[in-house]
Protein backbone atom coordinates (compact mmCIF):
# COMPACT_ATOMS: atom_id res chain seq x y z
CA UNK A 1 0.00 0.00 0.00
CA UNK A 2 0.85 3.66 -0.46
CA UNK A 3 2.89 5.19 2.27
CA UNK A 4 1.08 7.84 4.67
CA UNK A 5 2.11 9.62 7.47
CA UNK A 6 0.23 8.68 10.96
CA UNK A 7 0.27 11.03 13.33
CA UNK A 8 -2.13 12.48 16.50
CA UNK A 9 -4.58 9.80 15.59
CA UNK A 10 -5.86 9.47 18.91
CA UNK A 11 -8.49 11.66 21.07
CA UNK A 12 -10.03 13.04 18.04
CA UNK A 13 -13.56 13.87 17.72
CA UNK A 14 -15.34 12.50 14.58
CA UNK A 15 -15.70 15.86 13.29
CA UNK A 16 -11.93 16.88 13.87
CA UNK A 17 -11.47 13.54 12.09
CA UNK A 18 -13.89 15.18 9.21
CA UNK A 19 -12.00 18.10 8.89
CA UNK A 20 -8.54 16.45 8.79
CA UNK A 21 -10.01 14.39 6.20
CA UNK A 22 -10.84 17.00 3.64
CA UNK A 23 -7.51 19.25 4.50
CA UNK A 24 -5.83 15.95 3.48
CA UNK A 25 -7.46 15.31 0.53
CA UNK A 26 -7.07 19.14 -0.54
CA UNK A 27 -3.62 19.15 0.53
CA UNK A 28 -2.17 16.28 -0.49
CA UNK A 29 -2.05 17.45 -4.64
CA UNK A 30 -0.37 15.24 -7.24
CA UNK A 31 3.67 16.45 -8.16
CA UNK A 32 1.89 17.47 -11.75
CA UNK A 33 4.79 15.44 -14.07
CA UNK A 34 7.06 14.96 -11.57
CA UNK A 35 6.01 11.72 -10.03
CA UNK A 36 7.03 10.32 -6.39
CA UNK A 37 5.50 6.84 -5.94
CA UNK A 38 6.24 4.93 -2.54
CA UNK A 39 4.68 1.58 -2.21
CA UNK A 40 5.40 -0.49 1.38
CA UNK A 41 4.31 -4.43 1.87
CA UNK A 42 3.16 -4.13 -2.05
CA UNK A 43 1.95 -7.59 -3.71
CA UNK A 44 1.14 -7.14 -6.69
CA UNK A 45 2.51 -8.54 -10.02
CA UNK A 46 2.26 -5.15 -12.22
CA UNK A 47 2.38 -1.70 -10.87
CA UNK A 48 0.98 1.43 -13.96
CA UNK A 49 3.04 4.14 -13.15
CA UNK A 50 2.45 6.44 -15.76
CA UNK A 51 1.44 7.44 -19.17
CA UNK A 52 2.74 10.30 -21.42
CA UNK A 53 2.88 11.41 -24.86
CA UNK A 54 6.05 12.58 -25.89
CA UNK A 55 7.27 14.61 -28.64
CA UNK A 56 10.83 14.93 -30.25
CA UNK A 57 13.62 15.51 -28.08
CA UNK A 58 10.84 14.98 -25.07
CA UNK A 59 12.70 12.90 -22.36
CA UNK A 60 11.63 10.05 -19.73
CA UNK A 61 13.86 9.67 -16.33
CA UNK A 62 13.52 7.48 -13.71
CA UNK A 63 15.18 6.95 -10.58
CA UNK A 64 14.54 3.87 -8.49
CA UNK A 65 16.09 4.54 -5.08
CA UNK A 66 14.74 1.55 -3.39
CA UNK A 67 13.83 -1.53 -4.04
CA UNK A 68 13.02 -4.06 -1.03
CA UNK A 69 12.41 -7.75 -2.24
CA UNK A 70 11.35 -10.77 -0.15
CA UNK A 71 12.48 -13.13 -3.42
CA UNK A 72 12.33 -16.87 -2.30
CA UNK A 73 15.38 -19.53 -4.39
CA UNK A 74 14.34 -19.47 -7.77
CA UNK A 75 15.84 -21.49 -10.79
CA UNK A 76 14.55 -19.16 -12.93
CA UNK A 77 17.80 -18.05 -15.79
CA UNK A 78 15.80 -14.39 -16.94
CA UNK A 79 15.25 -12.18 -14.08
CA UNK A 80 11.60 -11.49 -13.65
CA UNK A 81 11.36 -8.22 -12.11
CA UNK A 82 12.12 -4.90 -13.83
CA UNK A 83 10.35 -2.39 -15.63
CA UNK A 84 8.86 -2.18 -19.03
CA UNK A 85 8.06 0.79 -21.33
CA UNK A 86 5.77 0.48 -23.95
CA UNK A 87 4.73 2.56 -27.07
CA UNK A 88 0.47 2.57 -26.66
CA UNK A 89 -1.20 2.19 -30.08
CA UNK A 90 -3.65 4.35 -31.03
CA UNK A 91 -7.49 3.32 -29.69
CA UNK A 92 -6.28 1.58 -27.05
CA UNK A 93 -7.38 2.62 -23.43
CA UNK A 94 -5.20 1.73 -20.44
CA UNK A 95 -6.28 -0.99 -18.63
CA UNK A 96 -6.26 -1.35 -14.86
CA UNK A 97 -7.03 -4.84 -13.86
CA UNK A 98 -4.88 -7.63 -13.06
CA UNK A 99 -3.05 -8.99 -16.00
CA UNK A 100 -3.56 -12.83 -16.76
CA UNK A 101 -0.96 -14.37 -14.19
CA UNK A 102 0.94 -17.18 -15.88
CA UNK A 103 1.49 -14.20 -18.67
CA UNK A 104 4.36 -12.31 -17.37
CA UNK A 105 5.96 -9.33 -19.36
CA UNK A 106 9.58 -9.45 -18.88
CA UNK A 107 9.47 -13.22 -20.60
CA UNK A 108 7.52 -12.36 -24.23
CA UNK A 109 9.21 -10.76 -27.29
CA UNK A 110 7.42 -8.60 -29.17
CA UNK A 111 7.34 -6.39 -32.68
CA UNK A 112 6.28 -3.32 -31.24
CA UNK A 113 8.33 -1.26 -29.88
CA UNK A 114 8.89 -2.47 -26.30
CA UNK A 115 11.79 -1.86 -23.96
CA UNK A 116 12.68 -4.58 -20.86
CA UNK A 117 14.72 -3.20 -18.03
CA UNK A 118 15.62 -6.70 -16.42
CA UNK A 119 16.65 -5.92 -12.73
CA UNK A 120 19.30 -9.44 -12.02
CA UNK A 121 19.98 -9.01 -8.54
CA UNK A 122 22.18 -12.08 -8.19
CA UNK A 123 24.77 -10.37 -10.67
CA UNK A 124 23.72 -6.88 -9.68
CA UNK A 125 22.93 -5.32 -13.17
CA UNK A 126 20.42 -4.44 -15.05
CA UNK A 127 19.73 -6.25 -18.79
CA UNK A 128 18.05 -3.60 -21.39
CA UNK A 129 16.46 -5.41 -23.92
CA UNK A 130 14.88 -3.61 -26.97
CA UNK A 131 12.34 -4.97 -29.14
CA UNK A 132 10.95 -2.80 -32.34
CA UNK A 133 11.84 -0.10 -34.72
CA UNK A 134 13.96 2.14 -32.21
CA UNK A 135 16.65 3.22 -33.75
CA UNK A 136 16.46 6.88 -32.24
CA UNK A 137 15.42 5.73 -29.00
CA UNK A 138 18.43 6.86 -26.56
CA UNK A 139 18.53 5.18 -23.04
CA UNK A 140 21.20 5.89 -20.70
CA UNK A 141 22.39 5.57 -17.07
CA UNK A 142 21.55 8.32 -14.72
CA UNK A 143 19.68 11.26 -15.14
CA UNK A 144 19.69 14.48 -17.16
CA UNK A 145 21.27 17.18 -15.45
CA UNK A 146 18.88 20.00 -14.56
CA UNK A 147 19.73 22.72 -16.95
CA UNK A 148 21.20 19.88 -20.22
CA UNK A 149 23.49 21.95 -21.97
CA UNK A 150 22.77 21.01 -25.72
CA UNK A 151 18.99 19.74 -26.84
CA UNK A 152 18.69 16.58 -28.45
CA UNK A 153 20.14 13.14 -27.58
CA UNK A 154 23.08 12.84 -25.07
CA UNK A 155 26.09 12.16 -26.29
CA UNK A 156 28.19 10.18 -24.03
CA UNK A 157 31.73 9.55 -24.68
CA UNK A 158 32.38 5.29 -24.78
CA UNK A 159 35.62 3.27 -24.84
CA UNK A 160 36.02 0.74 -26.26
CA UNK A 161 37.14 -2.80 -24.01
CA UNK A 162 37.77 -6.61 -24.65
CA UNK A 163 34.65 -8.93 -25.60
CA UNK A 164 32.93 -10.44 -22.55
CA UNK A 165 30.79 -13.30 -23.85
CA UNK A 166 28.58 -12.11 -26.78
CA UNK A 167 28.82 -8.62 -26.02
CA UNK A 168 31.12 -5.68 -25.90
CA UNK A 169 31.87 -3.98 -22.67
CA UNK A 170 32.19 0.27 -22.69
CA UNK A 171 32.35 1.85 -19.91
CA UNK A 172 30.94 5.33 -20.06
CA UNK A 173 33.34 8.82 -18.70
CA UNK A 174 31.17 10.14 -15.94
CA UNK A 175 32.91 12.29 -13.24
CA UNK A 176 30.91 11.36 -10.76
CA UNK A 177 29.40 7.51 -10.69
CA UNK A 178 31.13 6.47 -13.74
CA UNK A 179 28.57 3.11 -14.14
CA UNK A 180 29.63 0.43 -16.24
CA UNK A 181 27.89 0.09 -19.82
CA UNK A 182 27.83 -3.40 -21.94
CA UNK A 183 26.29 -2.96 -25.80
CA UNK A 184 25.94 -4.88 -28.24
CA UNK A 185 25.62 -4.14 -32.21
CA UNK A 186 22.97 -1.47 -32.24
CA UNK A 187 20.73 -2.48 -35.54
CA UNK A 188 17.47 -1.29 -34.75
CA UNK A 189 15.67 -4.25 -36.23
CA UNK A 190 12.49 -6.25 -35.20
CA UNK A 191 13.35 -8.87 -32.10
CA UNK A 192 16.28 -8.49 -29.70
CA UNK A 193 18.09 -6.11 -31.33
CA UNK A 194 20.42 -4.98 -28.86
CA UNK A 195 21.63 -5.33 -25.09
CA UNK A 196 22.42 -2.59 -22.57
CA UNK A 197 24.07 -3.28 -19.31
CA UNK A 198 23.42 -0.72 -16.40
CA UNK A 199 25.06 -0.89 -12.93
CA UNK A 200 22.50 -1.64 -9.65
CA UNK A 201 23.51 -0.62 -6.59
CA UNK A 202 22.87 -2.43 -3.65
CA UNK A 203 22.87 -1.14 -0.23
CA UNK A 204 21.30 -2.33 3.02
CA UNK A 205 19.35 -4.79 1.43
CA UNK A 206 18.00 -2.91 -0.75
CA UNK A 207 18.52 -2.13 -4.71
CA UNK A 208 19.09 1.12 -6.56
CA UNK A 209 19.61 2.57 -10.36
CA UNK A 210 18.23 5.13 -12.23
CA UNK A 211 18.12 5.93 -16.45
CA UNK A 212 16.61 8.37 -18.84
CA UNK A 213 15.16 7.74 -21.89
CA UNK A 214 15.18 10.27 -25.00
CA UNK A 215 12.95 10.40 -27.68
CA UNK A 216 15.54 11.25 -30.80
CA UNK A 217 13.03 11.69 -33.97
CA UNK A 218 9.94 11.96 -34.76
CA UNK A 219 9.56 8.25 -35.98
CA UNK A 220 9.63 7.42 -32.19
CA UNK A 221 7.04 9.98 -31.18
CA UNK A 222 3.69 8.61 -29.31
CA UNK A 223 1.99 7.45 -26.17
CA UNK A 224 4.36 6.04 -23.83
CA UNK A 225 3.01 3.34 -20.87
CA UNK A 226 5.92 2.72 -18.06
CA UNK A 227 4.98 -0.11 -15.74
CA UNK A 228 6.83 -1.99 -12.77
CA UNK A 229 6.54 -6.06 -12.93
CA UNK A 230 7.00 -8.21 -10.21
CA UNK A 231 6.55 -11.69 -12.08
CA UNK A 232 7.26 -13.79 -8.62
CA UNK A 233 3.68 -12.71 -7.31
CA UNK A 234 2.18 -13.85 -10.96
CA UNK A 235 0.85 -17.19 -9.28
CA UNK A 236 -2.18 -16.49 -6.46
CA UNK A 237 -1.24 -17.43 -2.81
CA UNK A 238 2.65 -17.17 -3.59
CA UNK A 239 2.80 -13.52 -3.49
CA UNK A 240 5.85 -11.98 -1.62
CA UNK A 241 5.86 -7.90 -0.11
CA UNK A 242 8.08 -5.77 -1.63
CA UNK A 243 8.83 -2.01 -0.97
CA UNK A 244 9.43 0.26 -3.65
CA UNK A 245 10.16 3.72 -4.33
CA UNK A 246 10.66 5.62 -7.14
CA UNK A 247 10.75 9.49 -8.49
CA UNK A 248 9.52 9.77 -12.25
CA UNK A 249 10.22 12.96 -14.65
CA UNK A 250 8.67 13.46 -17.81
CA UNK A 251 8.90 16.00 -20.12
CA UNK A 252 9.04 17.47 -23.71
CA UNK A 253 10.60 20.11 -25.87
CA UNK A 254 7.39 22.68 -24.40
CA UNK A 255 7.49 21.49 -21.03
CA UNK A 256 6.13 19.08 -18.72
CA UNK A 257 2.88 18.39 -20.31
CA UNK A 258 1.99 15.46 -22.30
CA UNK A 259 1.60 16.47 -25.74
CA UNK A 260 -2.18 15.91 -25.47
CA UNK A 261 -2.46 18.16 -22.28
CA UNK A 262 -0.09 21.21 -23.92
CA UNK A 263 -3.53 22.45 -25.56
CA UNK A 264 -5.33 22.60 -22.37
CA UNK A 265 -4.12 25.87 -20.90
CA UNK A 266 -5.66 27.75 -24.07
CA UNK A 267 -8.71 25.34 -24.50
CA UNK A 268 -9.94 25.86 -20.46
CA UNK A 269 -9.06 29.80 -20.90
CA UNK A 270 -11.15 30.02 -23.97
CA UNK A 271 -13.92 28.05 -22.37
CA UNK A 272 -14.01 29.90 -18.84
CA UNK A 273 -14.18 33.22 -20.73
CA UNK A 274 -17.30 31.61 -22.63
CA UNK A 275 -19.04 30.61 -19.92
CA UNK A 276 -18.30 33.81 -17.83
CA UNK A 277 -19.85 36.03 -21.07
CA UNK A 278 -22.69 33.14 -21.24
CA UNK A 279 -23.39 33.64 -17.14
CA UNK A 280 -23.27 38.02 -17.75
CA UNK A 281 -25.58 37.83 -20.32
CA UNK A 282 -28.19 35.55 -18.14
CA UNK A 283 -27.94 38.08 -15.69
CA UNK A 284 -28.74 40.78 -17.88
CA UNK A 285 -31.95 38.63 -19.43
CA UNK A 286 -32.93 38.49 -15.78
CA UNK A 287 -32.69 42.05 -14.57
CA UNK A 288 -34.32 42.90 -17.86
CA UNK A 289 -37.31 40.37 -16.81
CA UNK A 290 -37.64 41.11 -13.44
CA UNK A 291 -41.27 40.24 -12.54
CA UNK A 292 -40.63 37.09 -14.11
CA UNK A 293 -37.52 35.65 -12.13
CA UNK A 294 -38.15 33.06 -9.91
CA UNK A 295 -34.78 31.48 -7.87
CA UNK A 296 -33.99 29.05 -10.28
CA UNK A 297 -33.14 31.79 -12.60
CA UNK A 298 -30.45 32.87 -10.05
CA UNK A 299 -29.61 29.27 -9.28
CA UNK A 300 -28.38 28.89 -13.09
CA UNK A 301 -26.25 32.22 -13.03
CA UNK A 302 -24.52 30.72 -10.03
CA UNK A 303 -24.05 27.24 -11.82
CA UNK A 304 -22.61 29.15 -15.16
CA UNK A 305 -20.46 31.31 -12.65
CA UNK A 306 -19.05 28.65 -11.10
CA UNK A 307 -17.94 27.11 -14.02
CA UNK A 308 -16.14 29.40 -15.36
CA UNK A 309 -14.13 29.84 -12.11
CA UNK A 310 -13.63 25.92 -12.08
CA UNK A 311 -12.41 26.36 -15.22
CA UNK A 312 -10.40 29.27 -15.08
CA UNK A 313 -8.68 27.69 -11.98
CA UNK A 314 -8.11 24.52 -13.98
CA UNK A 315 -6.10 26.67 -16.87
CA UNK A 316 -3.81 28.41 -14.29
CA UNK A 317 -2.90 24.76 -12.56
CA UNK A 318 -1.92 23.04 -16.11
CA UNK A 319 0.19 26.62 -16.69
CA UNK A 320 2.64 25.52 -13.66
CA UNK A 321 2.11 22.27 -14.42
CA UNK A 322 3.87 22.75 -17.59
CA UNK A 323 6.23 25.39 -16.31
CA UNK A 324 7.41 23.87 -12.82
CA UNK A 325 6.40 20.30 -13.23
CA UNK A 326 3.70 20.73 -10.45
CA UNK A 327 0.89 23.00 -9.97
CA UNK A 328 0.53 25.30 -7.04
CA UNK A 329 -0.93 23.79 -3.86
CA UNK A 330 -3.43 27.19 -3.08
CA UNK A 331 -4.81 27.08 -6.60
CA UNK A 332 -4.86 23.43 -6.74
CA UNK A 333 -7.17 23.83 -3.33
CA UNK A 334 -9.26 26.46 -5.38
CA UNK A 335 -9.53 24.33 -8.40
CA UNK A 336 -11.09 21.25 -5.93
CA UNK A 337 -13.33 23.39 -4.17
CA UNK A 338 -14.98 25.16 -7.54
CA UNK A 339 -15.39 21.87 -9.14
CA UNK A 340 -16.83 20.32 -6.13
CA UNK A 341 -19.63 23.16 -6.28
CA UNK A 342 -20.00 22.88 -9.66
CA UNK A 343 -20.85 19.38 -9.76
CA UNK A 344 -23.36 19.71 -7.31
CA UNK A 345 -25.21 22.83 -8.71
CA UNK A 346 -25.25 20.89 -12.08
CA UNK A 347 -27.16 18.12 -11.01
CA UNK A 348 -29.11 20.05 -8.57
CA UNK A 349 -30.26 22.23 -10.83
CA UNK A 350 -30.99 19.45 -13.90
CA UNK A 351 -33.30 17.84 -11.09
CA UNK A 352 -35.13 21.24 -9.90
CA UNK A 353 -35.54 22.40 -13.51
CA UNK A 354 -36.88 18.46 -14.34
CA UNK A 355 -39.29 18.64 -11.16
CA UNK A 356 -40.73 22.04 -12.03
CA UNK A 357 -39.71 23.16 -8.69
CA UNK A 358 -40.28 27.35 -8.49
CA UNK A 359 -42.03 27.33 -11.58
CA UNK A 360 -44.97 25.64 -11.27
CA UNK A 361 -44.69 24.43 -7.51
CA UNK A 362 -42.74 25.38 -4.53
CA UNK A 363 -43.26 22.19 -2.72
CA UNK A 364 -41.25 18.97 -3.73
CA UNK A 365 -42.62 15.71 -3.57
CA UNK A 366 -41.77 12.73 -1.50
CA UNK A 367 -40.21 10.99 -4.79
CA UNK A 368 -38.55 14.12 -5.16
CA UNK A 369 -36.98 15.03 -2.46
CA UNK A 370 -35.68 11.06 -2.64
CA UNK A 371 -34.04 11.66 -5.53
CA UNK A 372 -32.54 15.00 -4.28
CA UNK A 373 -31.39 12.95 -1.06
CA UNK A 374 -29.42 10.11 -3.56
CA UNK A 375 -27.73 12.72 -5.76
CA UNK A 376 -26.59 15.56 -3.69
CA UNK A 377 -24.49 12.58 -1.17
CA UNK A 378 -23.54 10.85 -4.75
CA UNK A 379 -22.06 13.95 -5.91
CA UNK A 380 -19.96 14.43 -2.68
CA UNK A 381 -18.67 10.61 -3.22
CA UNK A 382 -17.62 11.82 -7.05
CA UNK A 383 -15.82 14.43 -5.99
CA UNK A 384 -13.67 12.81 -3.37
CA UNK A 385 -13.08 10.41 -5.93
CA UNK A 386 -11.78 13.03 -8.75
CA UNK A 387 -9.67 14.94 -5.76
CA UNK A 388 -8.45 11.12 -4.90
CA UNK A 389 -7.41 9.86 -8.46
CA UNK A 390 -6.06 13.96 -9.39
CA UNK A 391 -3.91 13.88 -5.49
CA UNK A 392 -2.53 9.95 -6.13
CA UNK A 393 -0.02 8.74 -8.37
CA UNK A 394 -1.60 6.09 -10.88
CA UNK A 395 0.64 3.23 -9.28
CA UNK A 396 -0.75 4.00 -5.67
CA UNK A 397 -2.70 0.80 -4.82
CA UNK A 398 -6.12 2.50 -4.20
CA UNK A 399 -5.70 4.26 -7.57
CA UNK A 400 -7.71 2.12 -9.86
CA UNK A 401 -10.37 1.74 -7.28
CA UNK A 402 -11.89 5.68 -6.83
CA UNK A 403 -11.41 5.18 -10.68
CA UNK A 404 -13.72 2.72 -10.53
CA UNK A 405 -15.84 4.63 -7.79
CA UNK A 406 -16.01 7.60 -10.31
CA UNK A 407 -17.03 5.94 -12.91
CA UNK A 408 -19.85 3.65 -11.16
CA UNK A 409 -21.08 7.22 -9.29
CA UNK A 410 -21.17 9.31 -12.15
CA UNK A 411 -23.32 6.85 -14.25
CA UNK A 412 -25.99 6.71 -11.44
CA UNK A 413 -25.82 10.76 -11.12
CA UNK A 414 -26.38 10.74 -14.67
CA UNK A 415 -29.37 7.98 -14.62
CA UNK A 416 -30.84 9.51 -11.76
CA UNK A 417 -31.46 13.13 -12.37
CA UNK A 418 -33.90 11.52 -15.25
CA UNK A 419 -36.35 10.31 -12.94
CA UNK A 420 -37.75 13.89 -12.38
CA UNK A 421 -37.89 14.86 -16.20
CA UNK A 422 -40.20 11.43 -16.59
CA UNK A 423 -42.55 12.14 -13.54
CA UNK A 424 -43.37 15.49 -15.06
CA UNK A 425 -44.00 14.22 -18.56
CA UNK A 426 -46.17 11.54 -16.93
CA UNK A 427 -47.59 13.69 -14.67
CA UNK A 428 -48.76 16.54 -17.42
CA UNK A 429 -49.72 13.50 -19.69
CA UNK A 430 -52.24 12.59 -17.54
CA UNK A 431 -53.34 15.79 -16.27
CA UNK A 432 -53.77 17.00 -20.29
CA UNK A 433 -57.28 15.78 -20.83
CA UNK A 434 -58.50 16.19 -17.30
CA UNK A 435 -58.20 19.78 -16.08
CA UNK A 436 -59.28 21.54 -18.86
CA UNK A 437 -56.10 23.05 -20.02
CA UNK A 438 -55.27 21.13 -22.48
CA UNK A 439 -53.40 23.89 -24.82
CA UNK A 440 -50.99 24.57 -22.09
CA UNK A 441 -50.43 21.15 -20.91
CA UNK A 442 -49.14 20.24 -24.21
CA UNK A 443 -47.28 23.26 -24.54
CA UNK A 444 -45.72 22.48 -21.24
CA UNK A 445 -45.62 18.56 -22.24
CA UNK A 446 -43.79 19.63 -25.33
CA UNK A 447 -40.98 21.48 -23.87
CA UNK A 448 -40.43 19.24 -20.97
CA UNK A 449 -39.38 16.28 -24.12
CA UNK A 450 -37.12 18.85 -25.48
CA UNK A 451 -35.69 18.59 -22.23
CA UNK A 452 -35.44 15.27 -21.53
CA UNK A 453 -33.59 14.69 -24.93
CA UNK A 454 -31.67 17.41 -24.23
CA UNK A 455 -30.36 16.12 -20.82
CA UNK A 456 -29.93 12.48 -22.79
CA UNK A 457 -27.90 14.06 -25.68
CA UNK A 458 -25.98 15.87 -23.20
CA UNK A 459 -25.15 12.88 -20.80
CA UNK A 460 -24.32 10.74 -24.15
CA UNK A 461 -21.99 13.41 -25.80
CA UNK A 462 -19.89 13.60 -22.28
CA UNK A 463 -19.81 9.99 -21.22
CA UNK A 464 -19.67 7.85 -23.90
CA UNK A 465 -19.14 9.66 -27.24
CA UNK A 466 -16.23 11.56 -25.74
CA UNK A 467 -14.56 8.44 -24.62
CA UNK A 468 -15.24 6.71 -27.81
CA UNK A 469 -13.18 10.02 -29.24
CA UNK A 470 -10.37 9.55 -26.89
CA UNK A 471 -9.84 6.30 -28.19
CA UNK A 472 -9.90 6.78 -31.52
CA UNK A 473 -8.20 10.08 -32.18
CA UNK A 474 -3.94 10.20 -32.02
CA UNK A 475 -2.43 10.94 -28.99
CA UNK A 476 -1.62 14.45 -29.83
CA UNK A 477 -4.89 15.04 -30.68
CA UNK A 478 -6.92 13.52 -27.53
CA UNK A 479 -7.40 17.23 -26.28
CA UNK A 480 -10.51 16.82 -28.59
CA UNK A 481 -12.22 14.70 -25.49
CA UNK A 482 -12.30 17.93 -23.40
CA UNK A 483 -12.89 20.03 -26.06
CA UNK A 484 -16.27 18.17 -26.73
CA UNK A 485 -17.26 17.57 -22.69
CA UNK A 486 -16.58 21.65 -22.17
CA UNK A 487 -18.58 22.36 -26.02
CA UNK A 488 -21.30 19.92 -25.52
CA UNK A 489 -22.23 22.03 -21.54
CA UNK A 490 -21.91 25.26 -23.26
CA UNK A 491 -24.18 24.31 -25.54
CA UNK A 492 -26.57 22.13 -23.11
CA UNK A 493 -26.66 25.21 -20.58
CA UNK A 494 -27.23 27.64 -23.66
CA UNK A 495 -30.14 25.63 -24.93
CA UNK A 496 -31.66 25.03 -21.34
CA UNK A 497 -31.38 29.02 -20.57
CA UNK A 498 -33.24 29.46 -23.71
CA UNK A 499 -36.10 27.01 -23.11
CA UNK A 500 -36.59 28.40 -19.86
CA UNK A 501 -35.86 31.97 -20.13
CA UNK A 502 -38.40 34.11 -18.11
CA UNK A 503 -40.45 35.15 -21.19
CA UNK A 504 -44.09 36.03 -20.84
CA UNK A 505 -45.01 33.47 -24.17
CA UNK A 506 -42.80 30.45 -22.53
CA UNK A 507 -45.53 27.92 -21.76
CA UNK A 508 -43.10 26.75 -18.80
CA UNK A 509 -44.02 29.36 -16.72
CA UNK A 510 -47.51 29.62 -17.64
CA UNK A 511 -49.07 28.53 -14.31
CA UNK A 512 -52.42 27.30 -14.01
CA UNK A 513 -55.04 29.67 -12.70
CA UNK A 514 -55.83 26.94 -9.88
CA UNK A 515 -53.25 25.21 -8.00
CA UNK A 516 -53.88 21.58 -5.88
CA UNK A 517 -54.04 23.95 -2.61
CA UNK A 518 -56.67 25.93 -3.84
CA UNK A 519 -59.15 23.86 -4.86
CA UNK A 520 -58.76 21.37 -1.99
CA UNK A 521 -59.55 24.63 0.04
CA UNK A 522 -62.70 25.37 -2.38
CA UNK A 523 -64.02 22.23 -2.26
CA UNK A 524 -63.85 22.38 1.97
CA UNK A 525 -65.13 25.90 1.81
CA UNK A 526 -68.31 24.95 -0.37
CA UNK A 527 -69.00 21.86 1.79
CA UNK A 528 -69.21 23.63 4.70
CA UNK A 529 -71.36 26.81 3.26
CA UNK A 530 -68.46 29.50 3.87
CA UNK A 531 -69.07 30.35 -0.25
CA UNK A 532 -72.21 31.73 0.25
CA UNK A 533 -72.13 35.40 -0.95
CA UNK A 534 -68.65 35.24 -1.91
CA UNK A 535 -67.32 35.48 -5.89
CA UNK A 536 -64.37 33.88 -6.86
CA UNK A 537 -61.26 35.82 -8.01
CA UNK A 538 -57.87 33.93 -10.31
CA UNK A 539 -54.90 33.95 -8.57
CA UNK A 540 -52.59 36.05 -10.80
CA UNK A 541 -48.95 36.23 -11.58
CA UNK A 542 -48.23 39.13 -8.91
CA UNK A 543 -49.38 35.98 -5.96
CA UNK A 544 -46.47 34.13 -7.20
CA UNK A 545 -42.74 33.96 -6.00
CA UNK A 546 -40.66 36.26 -7.57
CA UNK A 547 -37.68 37.91 -7.18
Amino acid sequence: MAVSERRGLARRSPAEWGQRLLLLLLLDSCSGRIHRLALTGEKRAEIPLNSFGFYANGSLEVDLSLLRLGLRETEEETPLVGFSLTRVQSGSIRSYSTPNPPNCPLRKNSSNLLVLFLINTKDLRVQVRRYGDQKKLFISPGLLPEVPSEPGPPKPELTVTPKVGSGTIAVLSKAQSKPTVSQGDQQGLSGKDSELVLGLGHLNNSYNFSFHVVIGSRAEEGQYSLNFHNCYNSEPGQEQPFDLTVMIREKNPEGFLSAAEIPLFKLYLVMSACFLAAGIFWVSVLCRNTYKVFKIHWLMAALAFTKSISLLFHSINYYFINSQGHPIEGLAIMHYITHLLKGALLFITIALIGSGWAFVKYVLSDKEKKIFGIVIPLQVLANVAYIVIESREEGASDYRLWKEILFLVDLICCGTILFPVVWSIRHLQDASGTDGKVAVNLAKLKLFRHYYIMVICYVYFTRIIAILLQVAVPFQWQWLYQLLVEGSTLAFFVLTGYKFQPAGNNPYLQLPQEDEEDMQMEQIMTDSGFREGLSKVNKTASGRELL
